[in-house]
């Protein structure tokens, strides 16, 4: 199993604000969070609870662009959403959000764990040409520069240069 994480904690904004934000995005307010960065993100197919959402992402993760559909595997509103990816067919790649508040802000943990279980474990380093050190390095690079812009979006600018006094 490879897994790439991130974390990050931001002034200003709760879980629940971005939980809302990610099931409820429209291409329009995603790249207005990171214009130029960010291209699309939309729900193409929503279920009452958003488990089972499938979504679609285009986005540059630093010179990379990638382009993916996500199915919403997991749902704990203000704490955590989870996807997994797919193409044709569900991949095993699961892009996750844990986010745990304490009144001022929020931690967040972004992870994407890519791999098998079992025998067929033996293909994840083949996963490893696309989820390269490079890769791991401008995801974390990606994670701690967009979430404090969505503070920013959420809440104005302003806002959050007070708080970075």
């Amino acid at each position: 199993m490879i897994t790439i994480q991130s974390r990050i904690y931001v002034d200003g904004i709760s879980g629940a604000e971005i939980v809302n934000f990610l099931l409820n995005c429209t291409d329009c307010a995603y790249q207005e969070w990171w214009p130029g960065t960010h291209l699309e993100l939309h729900t193409i197919s929503r279920r009452p609870d958003n488990v089972g959402n499938i979504v679609y992402m285009d986005e540059f993760i630093g010179k990379r662009r990638v382009k993916m559909k996500g199915v919403v595997r997991a749902v704990e509103p203000g704490k955590k959403i989870v996807w997994q990816l797919k193409k044709l067919f569900r991949l095993p790649v699961w892009l996750s959000l844990e986010l745990v508040d304490d009144g001022k802000g929020v931690a967040i943990t972004h992870a994407i764990r890519v791999g098998f279980n079992g025998m067929a474990s033996l293909f994840d380093p083949i996963f490893r040409t696309y989820f390269s050190d490079e890769f791991q390095r401008a995801m974390d690079e990606h994670v701690k520069a967009e979430f404090p812009k969505l503070c920013d979006l959420l809440h104005g600018s302003a806002h959050s240069a007070q708080l970075a006094l």
